[in-house]
């Protein structure tokens, strides 16, 4: 895979498909950065400012919104997954549990996923659906890094100690915490810091990449490769070449 720009520079943004469920989704070719927070905490307007001129996430005004697996092919080399919010408000029971189901199978299966961007809401002190999330992610090693949103909407110095505050509460989960971000789609603040990140996970790719196919220039035939649904049984491995 061979990138001669940087991942900050949007330069296109394709939609694949709004997949139901997991086996739904698009072949593994690509790496995937997933999104996903609680419901109403900005995420459509923080994709649409990630993308910039790309805009590609709907934005409503109804909470849950989304109920899809909602996948993008950025650049033609990664992919941007816009996940269901937990928590919707408006759905039916049956079909809250059924797109949470689909969710939980994605992330822990999907295994061209690399790095799960869990949003959360700058103006609220820790609450309970988001601390549970997180603890879900930690539990199934799913990899991730938090995203405080609104920061517009909220003091600076509300804004820190509620993340403070949501630091504490997860700090006994981890032997290394998670990294922390903030960010606002009113203004783009933080958009560079969240688009340096999957940057830096593609650099990393690339070269783990290029690795291998050194490595294997020397054997005498190709690795066989296992199926996708093989994949699927394995954790996300950030090294994984592509």
């Amino acid at each position: 895979m061979d990138r001669g720009f940087s991942i900050v520079n949007i330069s296109s943004a394709i939609f694949d498909c709004s997949a139901p469920d997991l086996d739904s989704c698009p072949d593994e070719s690509l790496p995937e950065f997933a999104f996903i927070g609680r419901s109403n905490v900005g995420k459509s307007s923080l994709l649409h400012m990630l993308a910039g001129e790309q805009g590609l996430a709907r934005v409503s005004p109804t909470p849950g919104f989304t109920k899809l697996i909602n996948i993008f092919t950025m650049n033609k080399c990664w992919r941007l997954v816009d996940l269901p919010g937990y928590g919707f408000a408006h759905v039916a029971r049956k079909d809250k549990s059924r797109f949470n189901k689909a969710v939980a199978e994605y992330l822990e299966h999907r295994t061209n996923l690399c790095l799960v961007f869990a949003l959360i809401e700058s103006g609220l002190a820790p609450q309970a659906i988001d601390l549970e999330f997180v603890e879900w992610l930690v539990r199934h090693d799913v990899p991730f890094v938090l995203v405080f949103t609104k920061t517009d909407k909220v003091s600076d110095v509300t804004a820190r100690a509620n993340m403070a505050a949501f630091s504490e509460r997860i700090s006994s989960w981890f032997e290394k915490p998670p990294a922390m971000f903030t960010c606002s789609a009113e203004t783009g603040q933080g958009r560079q810091g969240l688009l340096g990140v999957i940057d830096e996970s593609m650099t990393a790719i690339n070269a783990a990449s290029n690795a291998a196919h050194v490595a294997n220039e020397g054997s005498p035939g190709p690795s066989p490769q296992p199926s996708a649904r093989e994949n699927r049984k394995k954790r996300p491995d950030l090294n994984r070449p592509w």
